[in-house]
């Protein structure tokens, strides 16, 4: 229902940005612009459909590995006493719990390709509990919502980016990008919780939420004490490293099982492919909306408005140059990517703005396209408060990355 309310708000409004500036300006080239665009994003959802195959195919592939040889069942046993405080709904044991902590472990590492197979798992296996196949579970949103504010440890994506633009020090958005990530996943868990009243100060929830401070702290205080020309280094090996261990644990451990690991890859690889051919409609319907608002020009006045507001504040406003790149994030990642991009390019990546923008681009996660795949996989159309709650991490990571890039790099 949300996600109807909105895509249909991006076509009227767009409509109505581009009509004002035919009435104002004679400006006739703007509709050709917004057609041009609806095109050009129906055929990008398309591809961008067709590159998950790929990765659906092998990552599902390696799940059902896993899933045969006993790892999942594992990390869902480590994970549990946390897991049934925080999704009360799944029965105790659920083997959903096995394949969200492995989408959040793959998300903390910034494997985005890796992460989306896992997460799909995870929402068919709880909507095979669901008993109302069209509105999202507490434990649905519980989970998305804390997909969609993307706690990041490494986010080796950007580095690479800001590698490529030559700066001196690739790494150096590293902490921030941890801190501002840490902030919006716990605001999110919050803010679900006080909904679905979930209670927080719970004795487990406590001893896990604390530890996984300690972690977390203990890693923002070992990579700052690093030079930082060895954070980037060290960081991308750590990810790779774990990576291509988590793949040859399952396969040994299926063997150790006896159990046949070619035919379990086979099989899992066919349900990703089917999930990938599911999702396109989906990811068309809002990558197509996305572009007519972007193309009509009302994300130009809305960054335009916010500066002028922030500057009858006496705000500083320097970081509204950069906003596009939050403002995009929750609707596209390749929109919002493009954006970093564009921001590094101009300014420089060693620039406020330059770093800024990678900041924002890390901080949070695409809300509106997780939700279009991952409700679309599994057939939800009443999302209920997930947007909201997702959109309030995503402002409290934004927020966040702002205070710190002005205490960091100016």
């Amino acid at each position: 229902m949300v996600l109807n309310y909105i895509w249909i708000a991006f076509f009227v409004i767009g409509f109505v940005v581009a009509l004002l500036q035919l009435i104002i300006a004679g400006n006739t080239q703007i509709f050709n612009d917004i057609v041009n665009s609806v095109f050009a994003n129906a055929r990008t959802g398309f591809e961008i459909s067709l590159g998950l195959t790929g990765a659906l195919t092998l990552w599902m592939g390696l799940l059902k590995i896993g899933e045969k040889g006993g790892v999942v069942n594992i990390l869902g046993k480590l994970v549990a006493p946390f897991f049934q405080k925080l999704f009360p709904e799944l029965p105790k044991g659920h083997q959903a719990y096995g394949s969200m902590i492995l989408n959040i472990s793959a998300n903390m590492l910034g494997l985005d390709n890796a992460a989306t197979p896992m997460g799909l798992k995870a929402m068919k296996e709880m909507q095979d509990i669901n008993t109302d196949k069209e509105t999202a579970t507490n434990a649905q949103i519980m989970f998305l919502v804390l997909n969609t504010s993307g706690l990041t440890i490494i986010p080796i994506s950007i580095i690479v980016y800001r590698a490529q633009f030559g700066a001196a020090n690739p790494a150096d958005i590293f902490l921030p990008i941890l801190i501002s990530t840490f902030v919006a996943s716990l605001v999110g868990m919050i803010s679900v919780s006080i909904i679905q009243k979930i209670n927080l100060f719970d004795k487990v929830i406590l001893a896990y939420m604390g530890g996984f401070s300690a972690i977390i702290g203990g890693l923002i205080y070992y990579f700052s004490s690093l030079p930082k020309e060895e954070i980037a280094n060290i960081s991308t090996f750590a990810a790779n490293f774990i990576l291509i261990s988590i793949i040859t644990l399952f396969i040994v451990l299926a063997a150790v099982k006896r159990v046949n690991v070619y035919d379990a890859f086979i099989d899992g690889a066919k349900e990703g492919f089917g999930v990938a051919i599911k999702i396109i409609p989906f990811l068309v319907a809002m990558l197509v909306a996305i572009g007519v608002f972007r193309a009509s020009g009302a994300m130009d006045f809305l960054i335009s408005g916010i500066a002028k507001f922030f500057s009858l504040l006496g705000i500083d406003t320097e970081f509204t140059e950069a906003l596009p790149v939050a403002l995009m994030r929750p609707l596209s990642g390749s929109g919002a990517r493009g954006l970093m991009v564009d921001a590094m390019a101009v300014n420089g990546a060693d620039s406020f703005i330059g770093r800024l923008a990678c900041t924002m681009q890390g901080a949070t996660d695409t809300t509106f396209y997780i939700a279009a795949v991952y409700f679309g996989s599994v057939g939800i159309k009443n999302t209920r408060h997930m947007i909201g709650c997702s959109l309030l991490a995503d402002l409290a990571g934004i927020i966040t990355a702002i205070v710190i890039a002005y205490l960091f790099f100016n």
